[in-house]
């Protein structure tokens, strides 16, 4: 019986080829989106779940409270080492500190050669490979990290600089000149996997930073650490997290106390929590999710209306087999068969569709994203794809084609009424256009709001400026040797050092106390630590006072409107002259000139109150500010000089306008692929509606005939056709606006400075939309309306 199901069926396929292949071409752009989103979730997903304690591992995470919030994945220096000794509740904990642009080398292979490695390295406690499930290739778990100057290398690295060589005992040099450190080779990673948010392979144990200046700051984010911890079997987390509040009242005093709070973070919630630099927003992969299944909603969409449509023609076969015995229960599961076939080599197309674009999309992502269909993950969602699809197109066209009453099927008596009629077509193809205009919004309003925050005045020049990142060991002198040699280059216009750039992830957070105001601010500010040339190396613009002395030893401040806002200072001029007191009694000094707000990090958050000051300790950049003429010339003598001047240490730089763009690289990623599948929706659509009308111009060939021998023109007759699908279009436009409106409206409430959703955007969807229809409908409608009448009368 089932060998004939399909054997009826394969012929049926076989009699259809232009339906059969209209189908499969939507099936397959269907199910291969679906299996590479899928993809990407799961993997997104995996994320360190293959630790062994992996539900009793946290990440503690600040957060500060004054007049809004704000939250990092720092923790200051010392609440790790406070951590263990306070509570009982830790089974192991760990501090992460890293340096990205550490030079390494190794002295036994060669004393000139150094490096800077693309991950960085990190300096870590013992307990780390206690908390973490990376397997060990040499050394002792146990031992590793335990005395000063040990490191942990991968076996990558390995394999990079000793090749064949064990490197166990040899020595991995950090930094250069008077402040190198060596360190003993005490053990051998196994590469991690590529689903962890760990991403360095040299690790330096923490005695080297144990006993520095920063072990006793309790205010310091932009210098703190990653701060990890395994709780004790059988604790519970909410009674860990109630203890954790202790610490404020205990190393904090006056506002602080409720200023500063620590949370644990469930090692679950690291990759996807945007609050704490999560890598994406779970809200971003349950979108591509709902996509994935409105695609193969709108390819199931095309194999209900045409099987429904093609019913008709199918009639008298069926009346046959009612006549002949056959139940229609049985007629139904021959449908079934028929749709599993067509299903089933719309399968086998979509998995060698996604295995040829996944690589796109893993350069698209940055990763290295596998299909694993082997895996029993995907072939249960293989398995269910096949079944939900199967269904999902053949359930109703089978339901419709098993009802036939044989007497009248044998008599070609079968309407449209007794399929459906038009109005459920009509509903599905209202369905299937609402996705794409869904799509089509989405995408014009993502696009929107990144032109926006590429366009937008930040306050700041971005634009032919370089970033030079210091030693760490260069002292002061060098440094400013290094910015006056850069600033004498012919085409470069001024250099600055500084801590770090007007936008940027690593912003100085600290407590204000105004003039003669007897308490702190209940807010904290963003401190910008930066020379006297810091304003005209980045454009920011001086409203009132003057630029910081030069000399290093005054302490004086700049700071910006928000700051004057927060005061309720009416004018800058109110501002010269007063004393701030900034970070307790760390800086005191004087505002000696107010600058115009600029955007101190991505357009997500608000502008903060900036507090501009010279603290020469923390320079670690030189930024440069390039004509933009000469550009290559220029690079070449930057880089030269770099080498005169620090032969020691890797010549590495960043363009301001890269680190600006970063801020947004997710929006850039998710834009193509809501842009991508929204094309392929579109075209999904596209073939279903060239099927659809080119089933009624068969059944319209007597009616187009007769209107036509009667006087009608052409654009009368494609008006026929063109009339319908206008109508419809405008309701997928109705159910899609409001959708629409409220998801992106979701999606802009991340951003603090947004793009309103204009009428604009909505109008171009449905003149999208309505152009790709009358393109598609235009050109069958065409066909049929220039057929010759005497063909289509010829039998009558």
């Amino acid at each position: 019986m089932l060998k004939n199901y399909f054997k009826i069926a394969w012929r049926n396929i076989h009699g259809h080829k232009t339906y059969a292949f209209i189908n499969i071409f939507g099936l397959t752009l269907g199910i291969a989106c679906a299996l590479v989103i899928f993809a990407v979730v799961r993997y997104h997903f995996s994320f360190d779940n293959f630790h062994l304690s992996k539900d009793r591992i946290y990440r503690v995470v600040t957060e500060l409270k004054d007049e809004s919030t704000s939250r990092y994945a720092l923790v200051p220096r010392p609440l790790g080492k406070a951590i263990r000794e306070d509570f009982s509740f830790v089974g192991h904990s760990a501090r992460l500190v890293t340096a990205p642009q550490a030079t390494v080398s190794f002295p036994e292979l060669s004393e000139d050669e150094k490096f800077i490695e693309e991950t960085g390295i990190a300096f870590t406690e013992p307990g780390f490979f206690s908390i973490f499930h990376f397997p060990f290739l040499q050394g002792d778990q146990k031992a590793v990290l335990q005395q000063p100057n040990e490191v942990l290398i991968t076996e990558s690295i390995a394999k990079k600089y000793f090749g064949s060589t064990n490197p166990m005992g040899k020595t991995l040099r950090v930094g250069a000149a008077a402040n190198q450190a060596d360190y003993t080779i005490k053990g051998i990673l196994k590469d991690f996997p590529a689903n962890t948010d760990i991403k360095q392979e040299i690790f330096l144990s923490y005695h080297a930073l144990a006993n520095g200046p920063l072990e006793s700051v309790w205010k310091g984010l932009p210098a703190g650490s990653v701060c990890y911890l395994a709780l004790k079997e059988g604790v519970n987390e909410l009674t860990a997290q109630e203890q954790l509040r202790s610490l404020s009242s205990k190393y904090y005093e006056g506002k602080d106390v409720d200023v500063w709070n620590f949370h644990l973070q469930p090692l679950a919630d690291v990759h996807f929590n945007p609050d704490y630099d999560g890598v994406v927003n779970k809200s971003y992969l349950y979108t591509l999710l709902a996509i994935a299944f409105l695609l193969l909603a709108t390819a199931s969409v095309n194999f209900i209306n045409l099987a429904t449509a093609q019913a008709i023609t199918r009639s008298k076969e069926i009346g046959v087999r009612k006549v002949l015995g056959s139940k229609p229960k049985q007629l139904f599961w021959q449908f079934i068969s028929e749709t599993a076939i067509i299903v089933g080599i719309a399968t086998l197309l979509a998995i060698t569709l996604a295995f040829l674009v996944l690589p796109a999309i893993n350069q698209l992502l940055q990763a290295n994203i596998p299909l694993q269909l082997l895996h029993w993950h995907s072939l249960l969602f293989l398995a269910l794809l096949f079944l939900l699809t199967t269904l999902l197109s053949g359930f109703y066209p089978g339901l419709v084609l098993a009802g036939f009453r044989p007497i009248k099927a044998l008599q070609g008596k079968i309407t449209q009424k007794d399929i459906g009629g038009f109005p459920l077509r009509r509903l599905l193809v209202v369905g299937q256009f609402a996705i794409s205009q869904i799509l089509i919004i989405g995408t014009l309003v993502i696009a929107n709001q990144i032109r926006y925050a590429q366009q937008t005045d930040l306050g700041f020049n971005k634009e032919a400026i370089v970033s030079l990142p210091l030693p760490e060991s260069a002292n002061l002198n060098k440094k400013k040797v290094l910015r006056e040699r850069l600033a004498s280059i012919p085409g470069v216009e001024s250099a600055s050092l500084n801590f770090q750039a007007p936008a940027s992830a690593a912003n100085g957070i600290g407590s204000l106390k105004y003039h003669n105001n007897p308490e702190e601010e209940k807010w904290n500010i963003n401190m910008k630590f930066a020379d006297d040339q810091y304003l005209a190396t980045f454009g920011i613009k001086l409203l009132a006072g003057r630029n910081l002395f030069p000399a290093d030893s005054v302490n004086e401040f700049l700071v910006n409107e928000t700051f004057l806002k927060k005061l309720n200072i009416s004018s800058p001029d109110e501002a010269l002259g007063k004393k701030l007191a900034v970070n307790g009694q760390n800086s005191r000094g004087t505002i000696v000139g107010v600058v115009k707000d600029f955007y101190n990090y991505s357009l997500h958050t608000a502008k903060d109150p900036i507090c501009i000051m010279s603290l020469t300790d923390l320079y670690g950049n030189c930024s440069v500010k390039l004509s933009g003429q000469s550009f290559t010339k220029q690079m070449a003598a930057i880089a030269e000089i770099w080498k005169e001047t620090y032969p020691d240490f890797v010549y590495s730089y960043q363009f301001f306008d890269d680190s600006i763009a970063a801020f947004y690289e997710t929006e850039n990623v998710m834009l193509k692929l809501v842009q991508g599948f929204g094309l392929i929706a579109i075209l999904i659509g596209c073939f279903g509606l060239y099927g659809l009308i080119s089933f009624m111009a068969l059944q319209k060939t007597k009616e187009i005939g007769v209107r036509k021998v009667l006087g009608a023109n052409l654009l009368r007759i494609l008006w026929i056709f063109g009339k319908e699908f206008s109508l419809l279009l405008l309701l997928a436009f109705l159910l899609a606006a409001p959708l629409a409106w409220w998801a992106m409206n979701m999606f802009l409430q991340d951003y603090a400075y947004r793009v309103p959703i204009g009428a604009d955007i909505f109008l171009s969807a449905i003149l999208i939309t309505l152009l790709i229809a009358i393109l598609t409908v235009g050109y069958r409608s065409i066909s049929a309306a220039l057929a010759n009448p005497v063909d289509s009368l010829r039998n009558e």
